[in-house]
């Protein structure tokens, strides 16, 4: 009994360098935590970890103007598919886990299975980005500096008036514009 209430004791009244080695410890692996979570973060925000499971995207995309032109600027699979705010990349992130598990359970594993899911995975795409009105678009493309002289008349039509008053976003028309459209026979609007 005396052992536990010398126990007890020392829990209730530690040493202040007791305290201080624990406190020192939880901001260390803080510290430690973080930066491997950012790390894991970034890994999963490259090109190579995409093309782990979607190898036939990732082609796709390596064969438009989004990957190679002549201004230099290239986009990578995360630009367009991870929000950058944090907030809302945790949150996808977690959503592309299910992914993951998609893949490792073989739902998207072949050439021929991605193309039988293509469609679901396109229009599931698309809403998302319409929700959240093109933003990964806007992160590169500003409405505020759009030069409309320098666009052909339908583009400029259309940016001028749908996409200025918010009646549209830019997935609404720029559906497939770094990858391979699936049938869009019932895709409405197309």
């Amino acid at each position: 009994m005396k052992l536990i209430l010398n126990f007890w004791r020392k829990l209730t009244t530690p040493s202040k360098a007791a305290v201080g080695t624990v406190l020192a410890m939880g901001f260390l692996g803080g510290i430690i935590f973080w930066g491997a979570f950012n790390m894991g973060m970034e890994a999963t925000n490259t090109e190579e970890f995409c093309s782990a499971c979607h190898a036939p995207i990732v082609k796709e995309l390596k064969e438009t103007i989004h990957y190679s032109n002549r201004s230099g600027v290239r986009a990578i699979c995360s630009d367009c598919h991870v929000p950058h705010n944090w907030t809302d990349k945790i949150v996808r992130k977690v959503q592309a886990s299910n992914e993951i598990v998609a893949f490792l359970m073989g739902k998207i594993s072949t050439q021929e299975k991605f193309e039988a899911r293509r469609k679901h995975l396109a229009v599931r795409e698309w809403q998302r980005m319409k929700e959240n009105d093109s933003q990964e678009c806007r992160n590169c493309h500003n409405f505020e500096y759009m030069d409309f002289s320098e666009q052909g008349p339908r583009s400029r039509k259309q940016h001028s008036t749908a996409l200025a008053s918010g009646e549209k976003t830019c997935v609404d028309c720029h559906k497939g514009i770094a990858h391979q459209l699936p049938d869009m026979s019932d895709v409405p609007g197309w």
